[in-house]
């Protein structure tokens, strides 16, 4: 059983909506990568997704200039991408430039070559300005920030205060890994010598102690993807992964002093960002030490992402992307969409009606998942907790944390499955604290009931309430609905009950 829930699921996506796709094109020091997306929205899906590994960056510290071989590969790669955005229609194409081209002695006719295969404009992003598209794509996918993002790349690494919405005055370094590489000659005793006299100096880090440390980049996340295998962690989504600052301080000192290819498990990052691993771990420590954050928080949304939410309106940006996208998913595959938003009503009143504590993310989380609680329906009933899980768990939804998938994944399992949850259990147990494994039990056991009432049908559950009255868990339904009074809804009644250390009644009302 527990290894039909881990094998690799393909996670359905819903289908194309009436807005018009939009794509970036980001040249980068490392990479120039397309990313086109189903339209502009709070919560954007991706619809294609590539990325080619020029290396534009390579040698220009120490020659000044974009190598041949780059440059050659950057344009093949772009007039790739041009044919690609006229096949699928995009016609809305922003593309942006970073240090490399900003740098280079020939970077501006680089632009001018670029320009033409692209068939755009370009925008050759100052470092400022990079960092805040950078602190924009936080704010964007994660809740409630709270802390200093920082921008690996191939050039450089950008830094900039976020605290909610607010955003500090942002730097540009030097410490790009091609940058660090070539100017350190390949010595990492000489690579740190140069972070640490960057870093030291670096204003946005002065007000990190005790609070988080974002971190933006392909180069990270492939530290952060090592981490993950090493740490055999259950789930594989990379954005919102948390390191602890002490883990991360360690695992960046074996990776800084050991070849990449002795290390355990190296084969999850590609070849050409392996060599690059070192240097942007020795940044990384440097970072930790100079700033002493409590925890490294992984982004996979950076400065691309940060382009769309600065196009939105500012009653846009106010979404919660986590609850669009949920309400989304009900849209395309709930049976009866409008279901999860009475859902959230009745339950809303059943915790009020009880002495069960509630903090503002514990209540986002319950909404997502009340909107959740039914896409797996069109699976075979012996599949639907595996399908819901799947789609949860490795779903491109943002502003929710590793323990919240979790939560979310555990609740519409117990939905399914019943309070022991089957094998879905032991997967994410491990990401749940006990107050959080506890009340996702609960919300499991009450979504399990609500469906048998009312088959996942709107307009039954406002005309019935669940209601905690002097230690006893009651139903109440109007005389109407009292054919759906049945053993088996009080069976299941009686099992949240027992979650609350209740008894649980059915009454009928007038």
């Amino acid at each position: 059983m527990l290894k039909r829930f881990l094998r690799p699921h393909p996670v359905e996506q819903p289908a194309p909506s009436a807005a018009r796709p939009v794509a970036i094109v980001d040249i980068g020091s490392n990479s120039v990568r397309l990313v086109a997306y189903q339209g502009l929205s709070r919560a954007p899906t991706p619809i294609f997704n590539e990325k080619a590994m020029c290396g534009l960056g390579k040698g220009v510290v120490t020659t000044g200039r974009l190598p041949e071989e780059g440059v050659d590969k950057a344009l093949k790669a772009l007039r790739r991408y041009r044919a690609l955005c006229d096949m699928m229609g995009v016609l809305d194409i922003e593309v942006i430039a970073t240090a490399a081209a900003r740098d280079a002695q020939n970077g501006p006719a680089f632009l001018d070559a670029a320009r033409k295969a692209i068939g755009r404009e370009i925008s050759l992003l100052p470092g400022r300005r990079e960092a805040e598209l950078s602190a924009f794509g936080v704010i964007s996918s994660i809740h409630q920030p709270d802390g200093v993002v920082g921008d690996l790349g191939g050039g450089s690494l950008e830094l900039i205060d976020v605290t909610g919405d607010a955003l500090g005055k942002g730097v540009t370094l030097p410490l790009g890994g091609l940058a660090l590489m070539d100017a350190s000659r390949r010595s990492p005793r000489e690579a740190t010598r140069i972070a640490r006299k960057a870093i030291a100096d670096a204003k946005p880090l002065e007000q990190l102690k005790a609070r988080t440390f974002y971190a933006v980049g392909g180069t990270w996340r492939s530290l952060a993807k090592l981490h993950m295998r090493q740490r055999n962690y259950p789930l594989g989504v990379m954005h919102n992964y948390r390191i602890q600052t002490g883990e991360a301080a360690d695992f960046a000192a074996l990776v800084e002093h050991i070849d990449s290819a002795a290390i355990e498990d190296i084969d999850v990052v590609s070849t050409a960002r392996r060599p690059l691993l070192a240097y942007g771990a020795i940044v990384l420590d440097e970072i930790i030490r100079r700033a002493k954050p409590r925890e490294i928080v992984i982004s996979a949304a950076g400065v691309r992402e940060g382009l769309l939410f600065e196009r939105l309106s500012e009653s846009e940006r106010k979404i919660d992307p986590l609850l669009s996208a949920s309400r989304e998913l009900e849209g395309m595959f709930a049976r009866a969409p409008g279901y999860g938003d009475e859902l959230i009503a009745w339950t809303d009143a059943f915790l009020g009606s009880s002495d069960i504590d509630e903090t503002p993310e514990e209540k986002r989380l319950r909404h997502a998942a009340c909107l959740l609680s039914d896409i797996a329906w069109r699976a075979h009933p012996e599949y639907r907790s595996e399908r819901a899980m799947n789609i949860v768990t490795q779903g491109p939804f943002v502003s929710v944390d590793h323990p919240g998938r979790a939560y979310l994944s555990l609740a519409i399992v117990i939905r399914h499955e019943g309070p022991d949850g089957g094998a879905g259990i032991g997967i994410v147990r491990s990401l749940l604290t006990t107050r959080l494994f506890v009340r996702a039990r609960i919300l499991g056991a009450a979504m399990r009931a609500a469906y048998l009432l009312s088959a996942s049908m709107p307009g039954v559950l406002p005309r019935t309430s669940l209601a905690m009255r002097k230690g006893v868990l009651a139903l109440t339904l109007p005389a109407d609905y009292a054919d759906l009074a049945s053993d088996r809804v009080l069976n299941r009644l009686k099992t949240l009950g027992r979650l609350l250390g209740s008894d649980a009644v059915i009454e009928i009302g007038s």
